[in-house]
């Protein structure tokens, strides 16, 4: 989950800009960061930037034989560890700058294979999330071709790729040129010293364009983009953009058509993905669920109408989602059988080509999910849609893939979630099950009236005395190895989610099971002293 961000734009500060939106993106977890400045000199249209350098952390702009800081047209600090309270106030002003987040996949937690990274020539860097799947088979080619690797990523290979084809190509041409040739699901960032462009491309990997005045943004989640606009563009899979000051062009990599760039406007506001004096987003957001379930009761319910219509029409309908989701929509089968006593399948999103010869033009997948991007979760989709059935989907994230492949989707209206622990999204989810269930069996307002307890009842939970409580409880539990969670009918998929939720933030083992399973091998490896929560 690295964080990217990049912007162009008529501002000088571009280096700090980029550094307070990988800030915003620590959420997603990293273990070192880096930003590049593209910085041009007396000689060229653009104003002069300051004389002070930063050392690049590529060998090949590293240092002189003098040891002196090269004049680089780009300038990059690296660094492992957390930004914290980082600057790069020893970087000179740029209007123009691309940053990353990185969490190590291929090489070792170092400065060398932070990114951004770059090419032989110093001109080209680029910030990548994704995996390069045949980065093995193009760093031997490239090799062959003369080309010197420093660091031990697979995402350094884009760099020299890019160099490789703009020896006879545009930059433009030779980036489209390079992705081409990768392997995997990925979101590439690349600039150029010798032209004023930011060039950019995804495919699986999420990467969100946004507009703003006399400056664009790239970023890997929405939320980082609000303290600067709310007018973004989410791309879709082989959509490559090219940025200027002048000009914001978006084609398709493989036709090289053009596409039409229709802005999303985002509701969510600043605060909204801001701590707002809590300590930690999970805090916040878990005490941002009452209002959230206050929201769900509050929205116009044509939605909710429409997809149980298509639940009625159906014949065969599966729930598909993965972790917190999939304990979401394991619930939610529970309550479609309890409240409207209608079957509904379930199925991780990575298992359901295991149920596809069950699919059906008459079938339809519904996807939960809160960033909407999850790999599996679209697989399931497009696998439906092979089969001809009708896909629909409760999603979170506004203008993700999942909601824009499905034929209808439902709104969790959950805002902007950035604990590693989903919470809001996942009683989100459920709340519109719930609901969900209810119209199916004409019970309408009693769904309503179950939604205001269940609001009640949470903020009955949001109090000091109970912080308390769990605070002791906490205690007691801190230092234990395993820890068992056990829960019947609704308890049950909340026994999982609780399990994952310990071993997620903990770091603790822990494993949730339906009661009755309890003595069914688990017993054996209870111990005096074994926690057991139900």
């Amino acid at each position: 989950m690295c964080g990217i961000f990049g912007y162009i734009g008529s501002k000088k500060t571009a280096p700090s800009i980029v550094l307070g939106g990988l800030k915003s993106l620590e959420y997603r977890g990293y273990d070192s960061w880096g930003v590049a400045s593209v910085v041009y000199d007396g000689n060229s249209k653009f104003q002069a930037p300051s004389t002070k350098q930063v050392p690049s952390v590529n060998m090949q702009n590293e240092m002189s034989d003098s040891g002196q800081a090269e004049m680089t047209s780009i300038v990059v600090k690296k660094r492992v560890g957390k930004i914290g309270s980082a600057t790069v106030d020893d970087i000179p002003s740029s209007s123009l700058a691309i940053g990353h987040t990185r969490w190590a996949t291929h090489g070792g937690v170092t400065e060398i294979n932070s990114h951004p990274h770059m090419d032989c020539t110093g001109d080209i860097a680029i910030i990548h999330n994704g995996i390069v799947e045949n980065y093995s088979e193009l760093k031997e080619t490239l090799k062959s071709q003369g080309h010197t690797f420093v660091s031990e990523t697979d995402s350094e290979i884009i760099a020299h790729l890019i160099e490789q084809y703009a020896k006879t190509e545009n930059f433009s041409d030779a980036f489209s040129h390079a992705f081409e040739n990768l392997v995997g699901f990925n979101a590439v960032i690349a600039v150029y010293a010798k032209e004023r462009m930011i060039m950019a491309v995804r495919n699986g990997s999420p990467l969100v364009l946004g507009f703003g005045d006399n400056e664009q943004f790239l970023a890997s989640d929405a939320s980082a983009l609000l303290p600067y606009t709310r007018e973004v563009y989410f791309l879709h899979d082989r959509e490559i953009v090219k940025l200027n000051d002048s000009d914001i062009q978006m084609y398709d990599a493989k036709t090289k058509s053009s596409v039409a760039l229709l802005p999303t406007h985002i509701e969510w506001s600043q605060a909204s993905a801001e701590k707002n004096g809590f300590p930690t987003f999970m805090l916040k957001e878990i005490n941002e669920q009452p209002d959230m379930i206050e929201g769900i009761i509050a929205a116009d319910h044509d939605g909710h109408k429409k997809l149980a219509s298509m639940i009625k029409e159906a014949r065969g309908t599966y729930l598909v989602a993965c972790g917190s989701a999939f304990y979401a929509a394991t619930a939610g089968s529970y309550l479609f059988s309890k409240v409207a006593k209608r079957h509904i399948n379930t199925a991780v999103g990575s298992e359901f080509s295991y149920d596809e010869d069950f699919v059906t033009d008459k079938s339809l997948i519904i996807a939960l999910s809160q960033s909407g991007e999850t790999m599996d979760t679209l697989e399931a989709i497009r696998t439906a849609k092979k089969h001809g059935a009708k896909t629909a989907a409760i999603v979170n994230a506004i203008g993700s893939s999942v909601e824009r492949e499905v034929d209808f989707s439902l709104a969790i209206g959950a805002g902007p979630e950035k604990a590693v622990a989903s919470t809001k999204a996942v009683t989100g989810k459920i709340s519109h099950l719930l609901l969900l269930s209810h119209i199916l069996a004409d019970r309408y307002e009693e769904g309503i009236d179950v939604l205001k307890k269940t609001k009640q009842s949470i903020m009955s939970v949001l109090t000091p005395k109970i912080d308390t409580m769990i605070n002791a409880v906490a205690d007691t539990l801190v230092d234990q190895k395993h820890i068992y969670v056990i829960g019947r009918g609704l308890s049950y998929p909340a026994a999982l989610e609780t399990a994952l939720k310990i071993k997620e933030i903990s770091y603790i083992h822990a494993e949730g099971f339906a009661a009755g399973e309890l003595k069914h091998g688990v017993i054996a490896l209870i111990e005096p002293g074994t926690p057991c929560i139900a």
